[in-house]
C-alpha cells in the first residue's frame, strides 16, 4: 500500500526552481563560512580541554552554581575562551560542561587548573568521588591529524561511491549521485556555520552517516529509473524519471519521516552531550530526501540532455 497512492508530480519539470533554491542555501553556507574564515572547529581538530563536572550542591547551604558565575571565576584565574554549557541531569543532578579551545602543547595541564579552581570557589558543589564524569585532552597537532584525516574519510567515500555506482548502474549515475552526495555535506555544514555550531569528529561521523543514508536513497531510486527505462523504451528520459521517482515517492517518505522522527528524539532528549550531532542528523535526513528526489535525478537527466545536444550538434556538422 502506498502512503501517497499513486501519484503524477512533475518532479523533472520544476528542477530549475529546485536547482536554484539549493544554489541559494549553498552560497548562503559559504558566504557563512568566509566570513567565518572556514567552519568553527571543535578541540578534537584544534586541540583544547573538555571537562563535564558534576556540581550538584552537597553541602547545606550551597546553592546551584550559575554559568556566568563559573565562567567569571574562571576569567579571573586566567583561563578565558571558555565554552559553559548546562546538562540536563537525572534526579535534580547539575552536570557542567566545559571547554576551552588550543592551550600550547598542554605542558601547564589546563584541565587540572579549572578543576583546582572550581574547587576552590565552589567547595559546597564539589564531592571528590563524583566531580569528573569525563576529561579530554587533545593536543593541537593531534588535532591537525584528526582534521587532515576527516577530510581525506570524506574524500575516499565519495571516490568509493562513484566507483560502486558505475559498476552497479554506469559512470553518469555515479556523478549524479556523489554531486547529490557534496550538496547534502556542503548545506549540512553551512547550516552548521550559519547557526556557529562546532565542527568535530562526531559531526564528521555524522556527516558520514548522511552520506550513506543519502546514498541509500538514490540508489533505490536509480535501481527503478534502471527498471523502467526497459519497460517505458518509447517514452523520452524525463518523463521515466518523472515515473520511477513518482513510484518510489512513498518509500522515500515513509523511510525518511520514521528515521526523522526517531533522530528528533534523540536531539530533545538525548542531552548536549549528543545535540549537534543529532542536530546535523535531522538536517541531513531532510537535505538526504531532499537531493534524493530533486538533484541526484534531475541531473540524470541535465546530463542525458546536453549529451543529445552534442551528438545532435556533431550530426549537424557532419552534414
Amino acid at each position: 500500500m502506498k502512503f501517497f497512492g499513486e501519484t503524477k508530480i512533475d518532479f523533472i519539470g520544476r528542477r530549475k526552481i529546485t536547482f536554484a533554491l539549493s544554489i541559494i542555501i549553498i552560497v548562503a553556507g559559504l558566504v557563512s563560512l568566509a566570513i567565518n574564515k572556514g567552519p568553527k572547529y571543535g578541540i578534537d581538530f584544534t586541540g583544547g580541554v573538555s571537562l563535564e563536572l558534576d556540581l550538584t550542591p552537597i553541602a547545606e547551604n550551597a546553592e546551584p552554581v550559575e554559568i556566568q558565575k563559573i565562567r567569571d571565576v574562571l576569567n579571573a584565574n586566567g583561563i578565558e575562551g571558555t565554552e559553559i554549557q548546562d546538562i540536563k541531569g537525572a534526579e535534580g543532578k547539575r552536570f557542567v560542561l566545559i571547554k576551552t579551545k588550543a592551550v600550547g602543547d598542554m605542558k601547564d595541564k589546563v584541565s587540572t587548573r579549572i578543576i583546582d579552581v572550581i574547587k576552590q570557589e565552589f567547595p559546597g558543589n564539589v564531592d571528590d568521588t563524583t566531580l569528573i564524569r569525563l576529561q579530554e585532552e587533545v593536543g593541537p597537532k593531534i588535532g591537525g591529524e584528526l582534521k587532515e584525516k576527516a577530510i581525506l574519510a570524506i574524500f575516499w567515500a565519495l571516490v568509493g561511491i562513484i566507483l560502486y555506482i558505475w559498476w552497479r548502474f554506469e559512470f553518469s549515475f555515479g556523478l549524479a549521485a556523489v554531486a547529490a552526495l557534496i550538496h547534502d555535506v556542503l548545506i549540512t555544514i553551512g547550516i552548521f556555520s550559519i547557526f556557529g555550531k562546532e565542527v568535530s569528529l562526531a559531526i564528521v561521523a555524522a556527516l558520514l552517516t548522511i552520506v550513506g543514508y543519502s546514498l541509500n536513497d538514490t540508489i533505490v531510486v536509480f535501481d527503478r529509473i534502471r527498471e523502467d527505462m526497459k519497460v517505458f523504451r518509447k517514452e523520452s528520459y524525463g518523463n521515466v524519471i518523472n515515473h520511477s521517482i513518482n513510484e518510489t515517492l512513498s518509500r522515500t517518505i515513509i523511510t525518511s519521516l520514521t528515521t526523522f522522527l526517531v533522530v528528533l528524539s534523540l536531539y530533545i532528549f538525548g542531552g548536549s552531550v549528543i545535540h549537534d550531532f543529532a542536530f546535523a542528523l535531522l538536517v541531513g535526513v531532510v537535505v538526504g530526501t531532499y537531493s534524493s528526489i530533486f538533484v541526484a535525478s534531475p541531473l540524470m537527466v541535465e546530463h542525458f540532455e546536453s549529451k543529445q545536444k552534442r551528438m545532435a550538434g556533431r550530426a549537424t556538422k557532419k552534414k
